[in-house]
Parts: structure tokens; C-alpha cells; sequence
């Protein structure tokens, strides 16, 4: 075999220079026996001999042996250590140029070559699309959608070309959303379908083709898929229903194409969707209370879910997973409401519908993705609600897990958002009680590391409940404040000229409210805040420099 390789080499080099094709043609059939035998010492010898820079001048559009030289290309370019030397020696400008072509076999062989290339190499596949082969091959899939083995190859391409970011745009410009849609409405079989959707998956990260797919009708396709596989036992109707509900997620995340599919909460796909909250499956179950966090972001359809009664289907799901629940959907269902509860109108509403309740029954749960969003949830649902807040807020064990909660090094989400909640609850119920149980559940320690945190928006929040502990319980909060460093912290705070200016004023605010307390009153004495305040009566706000003047006569007045 290896001589007769050699000599089939030998002879391509003298036909390609003559080019007579009879003779061309047995030396590529030998080469394409070589590789069937062999690719990987038939590709090497075909590399030692200089065959590869002989090959672009074969692959003429018009020539018999085009369909072959495009094969041994593809066959050659399965080894990884081939790939080079076919950029090498100038490959690719030719076969792209092949594609189009209108032979079939020419197509295939070239579409084969080109991916076996590229396979695995970013920057070589952004070459291909900067040549512009997205266009071609999508007019191919239209061209030729009744040729099983070309639109196979087509998928196969796009698959891989559109995990790079740069492919997105030129695919939003033409019409691949039509045509998959279309594709896919054809297919019966499983593998078909999966093709489709791993193409569909990455585009449809891209907001304009999302909606491009929706107006092309994939909604209803995906709709259908959950019909046909919901009660299905086997393993491809299971993952056929994940992979059909998860892109229908998806979509929903372009706000465009989410806007259009609520239809003013009229839309049927709307409905559909709800309707898979209440279902047996926990693949829907979780897919339909995504939907809905999706569906909510903005008010005027979290106002309109509301009134339409979702909170309860919500509340009812989880019910359904508090013990030995699955936490994906306890977390979807939380999101759904933590997005529902952001319009003012709709937190009493909720409240009276008892999803604190509900929400507070997920407090034992050891996961952090759950704890934030129950955190979330009831921080939006106390804002401007001082009932609730100061029911939730004089609740003890509540209390104590978000200080055990406040302490999460391992999860700076979760501890982020108990401390605002924590803050939350002074703040909103502005309550003797609420600031009682923070103080006896050790969380003031926690409210004063809170104040230095390098969010603006935490310090402030951690500031005013500061503010209103030592207003409503000074006494019963003066060892915290000392031993965690209040009057220390306040005074890096209004000596950094970085502090914003509510920080600032909040923090002179505490000031003078601490200096009713003989320890404290000491330690701001010791720190000489005379000096820092006086400096702030010149600042630029307003607000800031009437609060430093009265500071000033406060710490003036009780040297």
C-alpha cells in the first residue's frame, strides 16, 4: 500500500502539472484507498511529499475531480497535527469558494473539509465567517432542506460557528430563524430535533434572534414538543421536554421577545406557560416559575399577574417542595415572587396572600442559591411596609438566622442580603420592639462592619438603622456599639473624603444621637470629631453642611 501511495503522489504531481484528468482521478482514488486503510501514515506521507499546495489549483468548480480532491482534504484534516498545513498551503479561500457550488456531492465534501479545518479552532472559524460563509450556508439550508446528509452538514457548521460571538450579528442578518423553524417543523425523529435545538440554543442567546424566532413561529413549535413529550417515560421525551422548556426560557430573557409573547397577560403562550406551574413535572414546574420571573420584569405586567392570581399557583408549588423539595424549583419559584414583589402596589396584596409565610417555611434550607432568594424576597416585600416588617422583624428565629446568615464568608450574596434585610427591618418598621430583637440576637455588630462596606447603598442602609438603634434603644445597645467599633468607624467615614454625602450626614446623625451615652460620649471626645466636623460645614451639600453645624454645637456643648 505504502508504494503504491508513493507512485499514486509521484504520478499526482506530473498530472496536476499536465492536468489530464483520467490520470488525476486514479491517483485521488488510490490517496482516498491510502486514508481509508490508514489516514494517519497515508496524511503524513502526503504531507513529507508536498501534495497539499497542489491541491487548491484541483479544486475547480467546473472539474469531475473536485467532489474527491474536497474529500481527501476533509479525510487528511480529521488529524489534528494535518490542520496546519492545509491552512498552510492555502485551502481555504478555494472551498469557500466551493460553496457555491450546485452540486451536491461537491457541496458535502467541501462542507466536510472546511469543519474537519476549523474543528476546534476559534480563530480559524472567525476567518471563515469574516469570508463570509454564514450567508452561503444559510441560503444552502434553504436550497437544499430535502437533502438529508447537506442539512446535516449545515447544522453541523452553524453548531459550531455560532458559539462565537462574532457570528451572532451576521446570523441575526439573515433569515436562519425562518429556516430552522421551518426544518424543525418537518423533523419527526428525535436526533433531528436535537440537532436543531443545538443550534437554537446559542442563537438564541442573541436578543435579536430571539425575537426573530418567536415572530417565525418556534414558540409554537416548543409548545408542541411539551404536549407530545410531558407524560413521556423515555429518555429522549425527557430530555426533548428540557431542552424544548429551557429555550423557551430563554426567549423570554430578550425583553422584546418577552413583551410580545405577554401580549398584555391576553397572550395564549402566556397562558400555556402558567399552566406549567401547577403540572406533575418538575422539569415544567421549574420552566414555568422561570417564566414568570421572566415575565416580571416590569411593573406593569408583575402588577397584572398579580390581579390574575399567580401568587397563589406560586404559593401552592411551594408548598409542594418545602421537604425533600427540589431546589431548583424552590429557587425559580422565590425568583418569580422576589420580581412580582417589586411594585409598591402589589407587596400588601401579596402579604395578605401569606407569601412571607410560605417563604419563612424555606428558613431551615442549607442552600445558598435558596437563602438569597428568600432573602431578596422578603427584603422586597417589607420596603415601605412597616406592619410587616415589624411582624417579621420581632421574630426571633428569623432574627437569628439572618445574623448566622450575616456571617457566610463562604457566600458574599447571602451575606450581603442578610444584612440588608437586617437594616430592612429597622429601617421600615421603625420599631422599640424590632430594634429589642436585633439587639438581643447579636446583629447590631453586624449592621456596624455593614457601614463599611464599599457599596454606597449598604452603607447607607446600615447607617440609618444604626441611626434609629440609637434612637430607640441606645441603652440597650451601647456595649455593641462599643465593642464593635461604631464611633471608630464613623469617624473613618467623615474624615474620608471619598464618603458620599448621605453617608456623611448619616453618620453625623448617629453622632449626636450617641452622646447621651457616657462611653460612647467618651470615645467621640477621645477621637477629637470637633476637627472633621468643622471641616464639613463648608462642604458643598447643603444638607451636609447644616447637619455639621449642628453636630458641631452638639459636641461643642458636651465638652
Amino acid at each position: 500500500m505504502a508504494d503504491n501511495l508513493s507512485d499514486a503522489l509521484k504520478k499526482l504531481k506530473l498530472a496536476s502539472a499536465d492536468s489530464t484528468t483520467d490520470s488525476v482521478e486514479s491517483c485521488l482514488d488510490c490517496l482516498l484507498k491510502a486514508l481509508a486503510h490508514n489516514n494517519a501514515d497515508a496524511s503524513e506521507k502526503i504531507q513529507e511529499m508536498g501534495v497539499l499546495p497542489l491541491l487548491p489549483t484541483l479544486l475547480a468548480p467546473q472539474s469531475s475531480c473536485t467532489p474527491k480532491v474536497a474529500n481527501i482534504i476533509a479525510e487528511v484534516a480529521k488529524n489534528e497535527f494535518m490542520r496546519s498545513p492545509c491552512v498552510e498551503a492555502g485551502l481555504i479561500p478555494p472551498l469557500v469558494q466551493l460553496l457555491h457550488s450546485k452540486d451536491h456531492e461537491v457541496l458535502l465534501q467541501t462542507g466536510r473539509a472546511l469543519g474537519n479545518i476549523c474543528y476546534d479552532s476559534h480563530s480559524l472559524q472567525a476567518q471563515l465567517i469574516n469570508m463570509g460563509v454564514i450567508p452561503t450556508l444559510v441560503k444552502l439550508l434553504g436550497l437544499h432542506s430535502d437533502n438529508t446528509a447537506l442539512t446535516e452538514m449545515c447544522l453541523i457548521a452553524f453548531g459550531n460557528l455560532a458559539e462565537l460571538e462574532s457570528s451572532k450579528e451576521q446570523f441575526a442578518s439573515t433569515n436562519i430563524a425562518e429556516e430552522l423553524v421551518r426544518l424543525f417543523q418537518r423533523q419527526a425523529e428525535h436526533e433531528k430535533k436535537e440537532m436543531i435545538f443545538e443550534v437554537l440554543a446559542p442563537l438564541a442567546e442573541n436578543d435579536v434572534i430571539k425575537l426573530q424566532l418567536v415572530e417565525a413561529g418556534l414558540v409554537e413549535c416548543l409548545l408542541d414538543v411539551v404536549v407530545h413529550t410531558v407524560d413521556g417515560v423515555r429518555e429522549e421525551d425527557v430530555a426533548q421536554l428540557k431542552t424544548a422548556s429551557d429555550l423557551m426560557v430563554l426567549l423570554l430573557l430578550g425583553d422584546e421577545s418577552m413583551q410580545k409573547l405577554f401580549e398584555g397577560g391576553k397572550g395564549s403562550v402566556f397562558q400555556r406557560v402558567l399552566s406549567w406551574v401547577p403540572s406533575h413535572n418538575h422539569q415544567l414546574q421549574l420552566a414555568g416559575a422561570l417564566a414568570i420571573a421572566n415575565f416580571a420584569r416590569n411593573d406593569g405586567n408583575c402588577i397584572h399577574m398579580v390581579e390574575s392570581g399567580i401568587v397563589q399557583k406560586l404559593l401552592e408549588l411551594l408548598d409542594c417542595h418545602v421537604d425533600e423539595g427540589n431546589v431548583t424549583v424552590q429557587h425559580a419559584a422565590l425568583s418569580a415572587l422576589r420580581n412580582l414583589a417589586i411594585p409598591v402596589v402589589n407587596k400588601a396584596k401579596m402579604l395578605s396572600a401569606g407569601v412571607s409565610d410560605t417563604v419563612l417555611k424555606f428558613l431551615p434550607s442549607e442552600m445558598p442559591p435558596v437563602q438569597f432568594k428568600l432573602l431578596g424576597t422578603l427584603r422586597m416585600l417589607i420596603d415601605t411596609q412597616a406592619d410587616a416588617a415589624d411582624q417579621l422583624g420581632t421574630n426571633g428565629k428569623l432574627v437569628e438566622r439572618l445574623v448566622e446568615w450575616c456571617e457566610a464568608k463562604d457566600h458574599a450574596g447571602v451575606m450581603g442580603e442578610s444584612n440588608r434585610l437586617l437594616s430592612a427591618l429597622i429601617r421600615h418598621s421603625k420599631s422599640k420592639d424590632v430594634v429589642k430583637t436585633v439587639i438581643q440576637g447579636a446583629g447590631v455588630k453586624h449592621l456596624v462592619v455593614m457601614a463599611t462596606s464599599e457599596h454606597m447603598i449598604m452603607q447607607n442602609e446600615a447607617l440609618v438603622a444604626l441611626g434609629l438603634i440609637a434612637g430607640l434603644d441606645l441603652v440597650g445597645a451601647e456595649k455593641d456599639f462599643v465593642g464593635a467599633g461604631l464611633v471608630q468607624v464613623l469617624h473613618k467615614l467623615l474624615s474620608d473624603e471619598m464618603s458620599a454625602p448621605e453617608v456623611k450626614y448619616n453618620s453625623m446623625v448617629i453622632i449626636c444621637a450617641v452622646m447621651g451615652s457616657e462611653p460612647l460620649h467618651k470615645e467621640v471626645q477621645g477621637l477629637a470629631f470637633i476637627d472633621v466636623v468643622s471641616k464639613l460645614r463648608s462642604h458643598e451639600n447643603k444638607t451636609v453642611s447644616h447637619q455639621a453645624s449642628l453636630t458641631e454645637q452638639r459636641l461643642t456643648a458636651q465638652s
